[in-house]
């Protein structure tokens, strides 16, 4: 008898732990990730970037560096998106990861004339937005400040494109 009860306990004890995992993975699919809460200084205007005052706007969110050919090679894209949907609600965000400072971003955001803000984004920030372990690496997010997609790597205009308006409409 002492056996069975023991068998009893551990087939329960089990069926307790797959039940509470499954509700807390289901529970974790259900919700929407919220994007991390930031403020950081604008590269160039010194402006303060600050996340709980982008609610309500439709963001991408990009982590970049200046060293990065698939980064720049966004950048046009995200410059006529800026132009073409901030009107409606709509900014991109630049995330630099460059190691070099601000020097060396500012010059570049300059030369490529970026009209979206930039800041320099360091490790903490990254871990919190899930985990930027390449780059580019992007994120939508909804005006409720819900990360609605997340893009590792180049992306195609045609993808943006269909996401964005997906989200302004």
């Amino acid at each position: 008898m002492g056996m069975r009860w023991g068998y009893k306990k551990y087939t329960l004890g089990t069926m307790m732990l797959v039940v509470g995992l499954t509700l807390l993975v289901v529970g974790e699919a259900g919700a929407a990730k919220k994007m991390p809460s930031f403020s950081e200084k604008a590269i160039g205007s010194g402006e303060t970037i600050n996340s709980n005052d982008l609610i309500g706007k439709v963001l991408l969110i990009n982590f970049w560096a200046t060293w990065c050919p698939p980064c720049r090679e966004e950048i046009p894209v995200f410059k006529k998106f800026q132009t073409e949907y901030g009107p409606k609600g709509f900014s991109v965000i630049g995330v630099s990861i460059d190691q070099g400072g601000s020097r060396v971003v500012e010059k570049f955001v300059k030369k490529m004339k970026m009209n979206y803000p930039v800041f320099i984004g360091g490790s903490k920030l990254t871990r919190e937005f899930g985990g930027v372990i390449g780059i580019p690496a992007s994120f939508l997010v909804d005006r409720d400040g819900n990360l609605v997609n997340r893009y590792d790597g180049f992306v195609s205009e045609e993808i943006l494109r269909r996401d964005l308006e997906k989200q302004l409409n």
